[in-house]
């Protein structure tokens, strides 16, 4: 009888580690095949490159905050479009410390406190 329970348990907890990975895998499909916002395609054209702080690999995450995953991290001296801005986790930085994200790419964002953008506000449309 215990056997059969203790086999009954660890059957029901690898079917609950199956879904637990699989809705974890929808949800990063999902978030690499976001689209752009729309404000984001419709000024696309006139995005402007800004350099990010000298010395910094920054990494760039899934949405404009520190608890979102990691997708890739820029390499030192790179610049970054910025195609729209929203609001998010207060970040210190070298140029401040700002609660504004940057979206430079689809379903990318770098802290604004990272990109020297000449200013403490928004510089681009806000993202919806």
């Amino acid at each position: 009888m215990a056997t059969e329970n203790i086999e009954n348990t660890e059957s029901a907890a690898s079917a609950a580690s199956a879904e637990t990975t699989e809705a974890i895998a929808t949800v990063e499909k999902a978030a690499a095949t976001a689209e752009v916002p729309a404000e984001a395609e419709s000024v696309a054209a006139l995005a402007r490159a800004y350099p990010v702080a000298p010395g910094v690999r920054l990494n760039v995450r899934s949405g404009p905050g520190v608890h979102y995953r990691i997708v890739r991290v820029l390499p030192e001296g790179a610049t970054v479009p910025i195609y729209c801005q929203r609001p998010g986790d207060s970040v210190a930085g070298p140029y401040g410390t700002s609660s504004i994200w940057d979206c430079i790419a689809n379903a990318q964002y770098v802290s604004d406190a990272y990109v020297n953008t000449g200013s403490d506000g928004y510089v681009a449309p806000r993202c919806s």
